[in-house]
């Protein structure tokens, strides 16, 4: 909201998560990921708002939760990963204190059986010497290390339901290859379902059972990881799979990675029609004015996608108003 004006960030979203499963959420940045991450914990920011529409979990609207019920589930029973640590983190308070204060608020644990059981998060993360760990500020941890603090703290209650936004963004590969590693061993142990916001296909290719692809706040496609990777049906999702490097031969001339042409569109001007009409080479005229709905792509899949020119049942709706 700047000079009285405001925009619709996310304007048209609709998912659910099954219990125990891995929903991965991809986007490029300013799509709408980490702004639905916020409005499902209630932690927008004052300068937003989740203005209609609905947030179930268990039967109970978290959007009509007064700020004392809601802490009640955040944490206990909804866990958040954050972006980034460092500014996650209070920088003056040590790490084992950040980790045993909602063992202590809502597990009613005392001090010494949460300090015990902040040790047993930091071994299951894989922080080497956890005990020493406790003492410690999070500034004098790597970046590694306080990602896995981080992800220590969003299961410290074993909530049903752990919310990742990009918690690898500031990792190097082969970090984020451990980080990814231990969240799928964790999730197998302790049977927790997950949303992992990213804006890397290829980093959840193994990690996630189920993929939407956001983009300008729009779900464009929704399928099994399986069935997205093998057969991307709008352009959108096939432009970001495009632009993916693959490991090839090594011997052969690598290749030019492709790119989406353009830039997604400003929420204050949003196109009346698919939001990604003005980027995509198959777009046809309908594609400017009218938004499509999210489809089947077979009538024996659950892989939806919204597009008038890929999807067949659309596509052949498009060419009875064309005719």
């Amino acid at each position: 909201m700047r000079g009285g004006q405001t925009a619709s960030i996310v304007p048209a979203l609709s998912f659910e998560v099954r219990e125990g499963e891995a929903l991965g959420v991809v986007g490029e940045s300013g799509c709408g990921k980490s702004i639905t991450a916020l409005s499902l914990m209630g932690l927008l920011p004052h300068t937003a708002e989740a203005s209609r529409g609905r947030v179930m979990y268990r039967d109970r609207d978290l959007l009509k939760l007064s700020a004392k019920e809601m802490r009640s589930v955040r944490g206990a029973e909804i866990g958040m990963i954050f972006q980034d640590p460092m500014t996650s983190f209070n920088p003056v308070m040590r790490i084992g204190d950040q980790l045993t204060e909602s063992l202590i608020r809502h597990r009613n644990m005392k001090k010494a059986a949460a300090l015990a059981r902040a040790e047993e998060l930091l071994t299951l993360v894989g922080i080497p010497s956890p005990k020493e760990r406790l003492d410690n500020y999070p500034h004098e941890l790597s970046g590694g290390m306080r990602q896995r603090v981080m992800i220590a703290m969003g299961l410290a209650c074993e909530p049903s339901l752990v919310i990742a936004d990009e918690p690898t963004t500031a990792l190097d590969v082969t970090i984020q290859a451990q980080v990814v590693d231990m969240v799928k061993d964790i999730r197998g142990r302790l049977g927790t379902a997950i949303i992992w916001i990213t804006h890397d296909l290829a980093l959840i290719s193994g990690l996630v059972d189920r993929i939407i692809v956001l983009y300008a706040g729009v779900i464009v496609e929704e399928a099994q990881v399986d069935d997205l990777y093998a057969n991307p049906t709008h352009p959108y999702t096939r432009g970001l799979l495009a632009s993916l490097p693959g490991l090839g031969d090594d011997d052969a001339e690598p290749e030019e990675l492709a790119s989406i042409p353009g830039t997604p569109p400003d929420p204050r001007r949003r196109p009346a029609g698919c939001p990604f009409a003005p980027r995509c080479a198959n777009a046809v005229d309908r594609c400017g004015h009218e938004m499509p709905p999210l489809e089947p792509v077979s009538a024996t899949s659950s892989h939806r996608a919204a597009c008038w020119v890929t999807v067949p049942g659309l596509a052949a709706r498009t060419e009875e108003v064309s005719a």
